[in-house]
């Protein structure tokens, strides 16, 4: 936890560029919640806590399944969630909240293997090495490539599937335009279709570290979305759950991110006080805001 510590500060001071997304990240998230030295503090914290995940994803193929519960607790909202899950499968999603690595890792550990989806490293050779760590204990790592068709087919048999569902995508047909700290922004559907789809659970989790150098995984809620629901509105409720979370412990989100790429508000290459400096506009998420909030927008 030192190393993590030193090493996340570093990078923190190191890093220009993504010190500053965070910072103006922070900035348009939370207004004048936070003064500029407690904004740094967040930053800072949540450098560090990204090298936690990563030295304790390495350090986690020491784990067993006679030892793993030593260093992470399981808490679950609900009883009946996981032995739903086992006769029928379901979704799992977390954001880039705290160890979000641990939360595949702990349901693998419990008899329910993930099937998760991660993109290849730019460097070849890192890919197979942290598909390696990531199935410890018993998930299976598949690429981009034909993902959606695999997810199917495998939820389909039952199966257990793990997203990261904060991602900032380009709009389209495959994202929908949510409300993230009052700004819009774009995100991926695909949790919502599959389960929609195939009649199962989205179960939002978070992995929380712990001052002590354990964690704790944690269901928030069970999402049964019916087939002739709101995409827009499902993805929402998911992405509600997670930002309470984060606003409780805004040191565990990833803010060097550029979670807000495309705004629906100012001029082409203007900044807009708003969103932050590096956003740009785009009429193609300004299209996706329902038409209720297009007013409101428009006069803000």
């Amino acid at each position: 936890m030192t190393l993590s510590r030193c090493i996340g500060a570093a990078v923190y001071y190191g890093d220009k560029r993504g010190r500053n997304t965070a910072l103006e990240n922070l900035r348009c998230a939370f207004g004048d919640q936070y003064t500029l030295a407690e904004r740094k503090r967040i930053a800072r914290g949540s450098y560090q806590n990204f090298a936690r995940t990563f030295l304790d994803l390495f350090w986690a193929t020491k784990l067993t399944p006679e030892t793993w519960q030593q260093h992470i607790s399981v808490h679950l909202h609900d009883e009946k969630i996981e032995q739903q899950a086992r006769e029928r499968g379901g979704v799992w999603v977390t954001p880039h909240f705290g160890n979000f690595e641990f939360v595949s890792l702990a349901w693998g550990f419990r008899g329910l293997p993930y099937t998760v989806v991660a993109q290849d490293f730019k460097n070849a050779d890192l890919t197979p090495i942290f598909s390696r760590i990531r199935s410890h204990s018993g998930q299976t790592v598949i690429p981009q490539e034909s993902a959606i068709l695999r997810l199917m087919k495998h939820l389909k048999r039952g199966g257990y599937v793990g997203m990261l569902v904060d991602l900032n995508v380009t709009p389209g047909k495959t994202a929908a335009a949510v409300r993230c700290f009052g700004l819009w922004t774009s995100v991926p559907t695909l949790h919502v279709q599959l389960t929609q789809r195939l009649g199962l659970s989205i179960i939002p989790t978070v992995c929380m570290p712990l001052p002590d150098g354990r964690y704790e995984v944690s269901t928030l809620a069970d999402i049964q979305p019916q087939p002739d629901e709101d995409i827009t509105r499902l993805t929402q409720r998911v992405w509600d759950h997670f930002e309470a979370k984060i606003r409780q412990h805004p040191e565990c989100w990833l803010w060097m991110y550029k979670h807000w790429r495309y705004r629906p508000v100012g001029a082409l290459g203007v900044p807009h006080p708003d969103y932050p400096a590096y956003s740009n506009y785009s009429s193609l998420l300004a299209d996706m805001i329902p038409e209720t909030e297009r007013g409101k927008q428009a006069q803000a």
